[in-house]
């Protein structure tokens, strides 16, 4: 891993373990490798055309084709728009579909990405605060109405949610999607760790959930979670209605946005085409992961708490009985050299939180468990 010159890998000393970024540790697979090879092999890296047409329009056709058989969604290609990164299409979006000092609703604990997406655009942060209940961390609706700010005129919807791993259910959704027709919001939905979800689940996406929904909704998506190929930068953005990416353009035009490069497009279609396989043994792998971080946990480190996750490979772990007299990022990256996202990044209250990526191998994850529980005995 670490001759691979990566962030996750490279960022800290070697002394140090990483599982922090959301980037996983195993092999690429098959057909992407493949996909990518062929394209070296035959020095195709001039202007690219596939079957007449400019190849990001067959991302825009492969992204159809798997929502319409993983999610039974039906979505229009010529609404999506193929983009090289999805923090730069949240930039865009926040700053085409509102104004400055506009409210943009956001769910707390936050990917950090997001708040600097609402305030690095002279918007204001509307935190819409997580709580935990038997199922899992929740959003309630009712903090709508008793939050004494203007009201947010776009949500930033998570799902399934990073950090915590929470997916939001049917009943969840529809009463949001309610919520969301009846005062007029915009959604910019990322569900990029869609596929990644546990214990025969199956993700909703917002924008099916009706006309109304859909036509407001602007979906962020990318093979690149789910194939752990985060370097070939390559995402979708679909927009619910033909209005809606029109009124995006208007004021960010696609070429603001850049052009995906060959090696992203080609990636991408070898994953959602041919990589199915290799996906289904990972996600087994990555339930696996979950079970046992979780099983260690409760009965070696009862210390640290956590609702095991629905979804995605991150876990967020509540070490405040741990009573640290620093934020427990700093307590594990000093005192245990293992890396976590510090959980102050997600959230500034969230100090005694860490984010811990279990997307690597047992052996890995027995010397973090290992390290963890070393530090803690003799803290």
């Amino acid at each position: 891993m670490r001759r691979r010159g990566s962030l996750k890998w490279d960022r800290y000393d070697p002394s140090v373990l990483p599982c922090w970024v959301a980037d996983m540790d195993f092999d690429m697979a098959d057909p992407i490798r493949r996909a990518v090879a062929g394209l070296s092999a035959a020095g195709a890296f001039h202007y690219p055309l596939r079957r007449s047409r400019p190849p990001d329009r067959l991302v825009a056709d492969a992204f159809a084709e798997r929502m319409e058989k993983r999610y039974a969604w039906s979505v229009d290609p010529d609404c999506t728009l193929v983009v090289t990164d999805l923090v730069q299409a949240l930039y865009a979006a926040v700053t085409a579909l509102t104004r400055k000092g506009e409210g943009v609703a956001v769910q707390v604990p936050t990917y950090p990405p997001f708040r600097g997406a609402i305030e690095d655009t002279g918007r204001q942060v509307l935190a819409w605060p997580a709580n935990p209940g038997p199922g899992g961390y929740g959003w309630d609706l009712g903090w709508f109405s008793q939050d004494p700010r203007p009201p947010a005129k776009l949500l930033i919807l998570c799902n399934p949610h990073n950090p915590t791993g929470r997916m939001l259910g049917r009943k969840e959704l529809s009463e949001l999607a309610d919520h969301v027709v009846r005062n007029d919001l915009i959604v910019v939905a990322d569900e990029i760790h869609a596929d990644i979800v546990y214990d025969g689940r199956v993700h909703i996406p917002f924008a099916s959930l009706g006309p109304e929904v859909s036509r407001r909704t602007v979906t962020l998506q990318s093979a690149t979670k789910s194939f752990g190929i985060p370097g070939v930068r390559c995402a979708v953005m679909h927009f619910g209605s033909r209005a809606l990416l029109e009124r995006f353009t208007a004021v960010v035009h696609p070429r603001l946005l850049g052009q995906c490069g060959i090696v992203g497009i080609e990636a991408t279609l070898a994953a959602w085409r041919d990589g199915q396989e290799w996906f289904e043994a990972v996600l087994a792998h990555l339930q696996g992961m979950r079970d046992y971080v979780c099983a260690v946990l409760r009965a070696e480190m009862p210390e640290i708490r956590l609702h095991p996750p629905q979804a995605t490979y991150l876990a967020w772990l509540d070490c405040s009985a741990m009573a640290l007299d620093r934020p427990a990022g700093d307590f594990f990256l000093h005192q245990a050299k293992v890396a976590f996202s510090a959980g102050q990044t997600f959230d500034p209250q969230s100090s005694p939180f860490v984010r811990m990526n279990f997307a690597t191998s047992t052996t890995i994850i027995d010397e973090i468990l290992d390290r963890m529980r070393q530090a803690i005995r003799h803290r």
